[in-house]
């Protein structure tokens, strides 16, 4: 981390014992015309991945939304499903009007913006709440996609990547070494965790580096009694 004055995430949340990380990576659709629904895919703008044919038995199509962590897969050979039976797939959006206009705009039919009050109402959410506004479209064989907005998550909806604040620690540490170092010349011996743990406390309660290193000197100068040389 430079000198450049931050509030920096410390806490470094590991997985729970036992758990293994497992993402979400491909819905399979089920399609009636495999040609068909690659060009309308392909007609919204998302990344093809693959298109891979072994003899006239299987066929693997599969498609990637902008940025999306999970992928859509059809083809032949890959579901017993009914074409156009799966529905309710979920698109997050940030700005639904903004990705209505820019599927609108690729020749893509999608309804009017609506939210959910004891049925479809037109209209986006009253409050302007997250979650509670979409507006919805189907593939060419009928499968069921909805814009859903989402500005701000709920607590709890997002994992925490812990390489990140791996680094992010890392930069912290590196951060308050540097601190520490002209604290460490002009005072006696002491237990450098002490000082660390202090300069830590006052970062995370979003103080800057300088009065972070201020609260580190009081606070082995006071509690831990550590005089200058």
């Amino acid at each position: 981390m430079t000198s450049t004055e931050a509030s920096p995430s410390t806490s470094v949340q590991m997985p729970e014992a036992g758990t293994v990380d497992m993402n979400l990576e491909v819905v399979t659709l089920p399609v009636s015309d495999v040609d068909r629904a690659k060009g309308f895919y392909q007609s919204m703008g998302w990344r093809l991945d693959a298109d891979i044919a072994v003899g006239d038995a299987f066929r693997a199509v599969q498609f990637t939304p902008p940025h999306s962590p999970c992928s859509v897969a059809f083809g032949k050979g890959l579901t017993t499903g009914e074409p156009g039976s799966v529905q309710r797939l979920l698109l997050a959006v940030y700005d639904i009007d903004a990705a209505r206009d820019d599927l609108l705009g690729r020749g893509i039919e999608v309804s009017g913006v609506f939210h959910l009050a004891g049925g479809r109402v037109p209209g986006p959410d009253p409050q302007g709440r997250s979650y509670q506004t979409y507006a919805s479209f189907s593939d060419p064989d009928g499968n069921g996609w909805l814009l859903q907005e989402i500005k701000t998550r709920l607590p709890g909806r997002e994992w925490t990547d812990p390489t990140a604040d791996i680094a992010a620690l890392a930069g912290l540490l590196h951060e308050t070494a540097e601190h520490h170092d002209p604290y460490e010349k002009r005072h006696a011996p002491h237990n450098w965790w002490d000082w660390y743990a202090a300069y830590f406390h006052a970062r995370q309660q979003g103080r800057t580096q300088d009065e972070a290193s201020q609260a580190a000197d009081r606070y082995l100068q006071d509690v831990k009694h550590v005089a200058a040389r």
